[in-house]
């Protein structure tokens, strides 16, 4: 009988409890359940996403191999209309600039690049800017050129000051070409050797001082 009274008070004590807090925990499961329900689904329109995406970079990567600039095209800006949110967008804006870069087709590949700057994470956006600076320097607009490699980022500091030296090279800034040479010598590491040979030679045409 005691034992009956003990487990009737814990009962009793239980939902005293339940009536206090009850709706609070109920709707705290909800969140927890509802944030991880969204938490899976998002993983799972990541991976859908990614496959998708990969399949379009495969037509990218072909065409580039074929030299096909208008496939490339279209190719690219199709992935990066539906998949620009992936990796996938801003490598095959990349690979899309380069070959209509070969092909003569500067605005095409400039429009490339600017996606990749507009869009492109830090591993990507960096490099659209040194190569969109690349551009511009074969149409002799070197104030935008120079503009866009300012706040460069320490991983491509070398990159960045090489293009620089180029820019300033063009506009027969000797000194400060010379100046961004070597500080794109001091920022390359001791495993690009081919890269530092052809800056040296830069280097080395612009004469002494």
């Amino acid at each position: 009988m005691a034992y009956d009274l003990e487990e009737q008070e814990q009962l009793e004590s239980l939902k005293a409890w339940w009536n206090q807090y009850g709706n609070t925990v109920t709707w705290a499961l909800i969140v927890v359940l509802l944030a991880l329900a969204g938490w899976l689904g998002w993983k799972y329109w990541q991976r859908t996403q990614a496959a998708d995406a990969a399949v379009l970079y495969e037509q990218v990567t072909k065409a580039a191999e074929s030299r096909d600039a208008e496939r490339v095209k279209r190719a690219a800006t199709d992935l990066e209309e539906k998949f620009g949110r992936t990796a996938y967008g801003p490598m095959s804006a990349l690979t899309a600039a380069k070959v209509l870069y070969d092909a003569g087709d500067l605005a095409g590949a400039k429009t490339q690049l600017q996606w990749v700057i507009d869009h492109g994470d830090d591993n990507y956006a960096p490099l659209a800017r040194v190569r969109l600076a690349g551009v511009l320097l074969d149409e002799k607009a070197y104030d935008q050129g120079l503009a866009l490699l300012k706040d460069e980022p320490a991983q491509y500091a070398g990159l960045f000051a090489d293009r620089r030296g180029d820019l300033l090279a063009a506009q027969d800034k000797r000194e400060d070409a010379r100046a961004a040479y070597r500080r794109a010598l001091e920022k390359l590491g001791a495993g690009e050797a081919g890269m530092r040979q052809i800056i040296q030679f830069k280097l080395d045409a612009l004469g002494t001082a």
